[in-house]
């Protein structure tokens, strides 16, 4: 036992330490975790509500089974903070989404605890039943668990797992996290007496024994007595859906009740029928009271002031891109009623909580289900609306067999307003927009831009907007503009053109996306050591302005693109441009700067871009280095 002075969670270090404690020590323990959290994330921002709403079960769920061995997979990972805390990594929680400290998410190489990364939704149950198969196979005794949450229940990926859920036998656990009430009865006392009833070795000892004597009946009898036991419990638990699936459900039970999770959770454990399903109710941003109170429930926050919840706010400054597209598309939509707009279960993300305000029928949320959300858009397409799929950079990605099949292949006029292109700070490479420009440049059909700034933003929706003849993409980053002065009409840009913001002679620096600030930076900077250059925004990764490449790379002694994009983007096309027109025989300097070749851990974004070398300084010195090279190689060549 330990010293009644001592906080119980300074005597819990790794969840064997847990498993030492009484059952009625939990609830203190449980208040400590959720004030530790509290205030660490007060300290470093970051997802708070998520976290706070599973703190019991968190709790419960090491307190019952053998993690690590019993494998735990949180899908998402962005409520992991208690988890983190209670598997040895508390001396760093105040690092969460720093440079160099912990990730924000689950992830493999932080800890034994964390079996599976993750930062996207759905996928935990594929990959718990991934383990769950795999122990089978090697006759191992280790569990997969996966805790999921409602909202991403949406996404079909979720029951496709499932629908194979029975290779898994008993060594697979779904634990539906359900903090919106959406599916949920009200959950009382009767609910959780039941849920412990359905769940017991005895009920499932008589249940077995009754299935067995059902099969001994004739056929028709054998399957009423079937439908009997589950229209029972569908009756009074709801889990209908899910047994069809191939799943024993259990629930719906009070999340935050340990009385009744814990001995859930044991007969669960312990029982020997297939694959199980327990349905558990909490609340987001439970036990803090301004995160109950918020809208958002403190779904993500900066830091802030633990006693009075006050956020830390950044000073003001220009418009986030996200406002700007909102903004954008709004007037578009107030121009032609045949605009409309898609996201999945990312209205506020994508600004389009804005968009619903003035036109909510206008707007879908489709849920976590961007496969969807694609070929809707295209069927809308198809027949003459005019639909943006607003969807993050990373997310998109999910759906790019939809983005080649139904959209590019048809040629359909699909407008993809893609935001977080580029790296993303805290959330690291997980939300990294690295390769929208690398797997939408290379299909045909498609047009690529990426706005420079804010107004270049409004520009580009509008081009977008008018553009009937196949699908059409812009990227953005996250983020507050460059203050430029906005434009009180919007212009449609001619279609792979893109323009010359500085005059030069001897240096070209072709820039895509908001990486042009800091090629203007760069070349003052060249300018300083006499070297004149000419600054280019191509506005477009596809179709390339190949007139006005072509005059660069002929015209100047070395050229540079950048971009805020993976290889095989911009760079590349350029490089194939040239290459296709002859150019590269004739002694060309062309050098792409691009991001590096690795998945980059999360630190403040200008770091993370001095890092990648995408800044002025390394465009300055990429343009020496060549510019020496070429001395080097022309006296050689002499």
């Amino acid at each position: 036992m330990s010293n009644p002075s001592t906080p119980l969670l300074d005597t819990v270090n790794t969840p064997d330490d847990l498993r030492k404690l009484q059952p009625e020590q939990l609830r203190q323990l449980a208040d400590e975790l959720r004030a530790e959290t509290i205030a660490a994330v007060g300290v470093t921002g970051g997802h708070l509500g998520s976290g706070l709403g599973v703190v019991e079960l968190t709790t419960a769920i090491h307190y019952v089974f053998d993690t690590p061995n019993d494998k735990l997979v949180w899908d998402v990972g962005h409520q992991c903070y208690p988890h983190k805390i209670l598997t040895g990594r508390r001396d760093r929680i105040r690092t969460l989404r720093q440079g160099g400290g912990l990730s924000g998410f689950t992830k493999r190489a932080e800890s034994e605890y964390d079996p599976f990364g993750a930062a996207h939704s759905s996928t935990s149950i594929s990959a718990a039943l991934g383990f769950a198969v795999a122990n089978k196979m090697q006759d191992k005794p280790g569990k997969g668990i996966a805790v999921i949450g409602d909202g991403a229940m949406s996404a079909g990926m979720a029951y496709e797992a499932m629908n194979n859920a029975r290779e898994a036998g008993n060594r697979l656990i779904v634990i539906l996290n359900d903090n919106d009430m959406s599916i949920a009865p009200p959950v009382g006392g009767l609910s959780a007496y039941l849920a412990r009833l359905v769940s017991s070795r005895e009920f499932l000892g008589l249940r077995d024994l009754a299935k067995k004597l059902a099969r001994r009946l004739p056929r028709p009898l054998h399957k009423a007595a079937k439908k009997t036991d589950e229209f029972a419990r569908g009756m009074a638990t709801g889990g209908t859906l899910f047994e069809e699936l191939g799943f024993y459900y259990v629930g719906p039970i009070d999340g935050h009740n340990l009385d009744h999770l814990i001995p859930v959770l044991e007969n669960v454990r312990d029982a020997a029928e297939g694959p199980c399903l327990i349905h558990v109710v909490t609340q987001k941003g439970k036990g803090y009271a301004p995160a109950e109170a918020a809208a958002d429930k403190y779904h993500g926050v900066q830091k802030f002031d633990v006693v009075t919840g006050a956020q830390a706010k950044a000073p003001p400054g220009p418009p986030s891109y996200t406002n700007v597209f909102a903004q954008a598309l709004i007037a578009e939509a107030q121009r032609d009623p045949k605009v409309c707009a898609i996201t999945a279960a990312m209205p506020s993300g994508t600004g389009l909580d804005k968009f619903e305000l003035a036109f909510p029928d206008r707007i879908f949320d489709v849920g976590i289900a961007e496969q969807h959300a694609v070929t809707f858009a295209a069927g809308l397409a198809a027949q003459g609306m005019r639909p943006f799929c607003a969807i993050y950079s990373t997310f998109l990605q999910r759906a790019y067999d939809q983005v080649v099949h139904d959209v590019a292949i048809q040629n359909l006029p699909v407008r993809f307003a893609i935001d977080r292109a580029g790296l993303v700070g805290a959330d690291g490479s997980t939300h990294a927009g690295s390769f929208d420009v690398t797997y939408l440049a290379s299909l045909p059909n498609f047009v690529v831009m990426a706005a420079a700034d804010e107004a270049e933003l409004v520009h580009m929706v509008h081009t977008c907007a008018v553009h009937d003849s196949g699908p059409i993409a812009v990227r953005y980053p996250r983020g507050n503009g460059t203050g430029v002065a906005m434009p009180e009409v919007p212009e449609a840009l001619a279609i792979g053109k893109g323009r010359i913001v500085r005059e030069g002679r001897q240096v070209a620096i072709l820039s895509l996306g908001t990486r042009l600030e800091e090629a203007m930076k760069a070349a003052e900077a060249l300018e300083a050591k006499g070297l004149s250059t000419t600054v280019a925004d191509l506005r477009f990764a596809k179709p390339l302005d190949e007139a006005m490449i072509r005059k660069l790379l002929t015209t100047h002694e070395v050229a540079v693109t950048i971009e805020e994009g993976s290889i095989g983007g911009l760079g590349a096309h350029v490089l194939t441009l040239a290459s296709d027109l002859g150019l590269i025989d004739n002694g060309l300097k062309l050098r792409t700067m691009r991001l590096p070749d690795l998945f980059q851990d999360q630190d403040k974004p200008e770091k993370q871009y001095a890092d990648a070398r995408l800044d002025a300084d390394a465009i300055v010195d990429t343009v020496l280095t060549a510019l020496r090279h070429n001395s080097v190689g022309a006296e050689a060549r002499a």
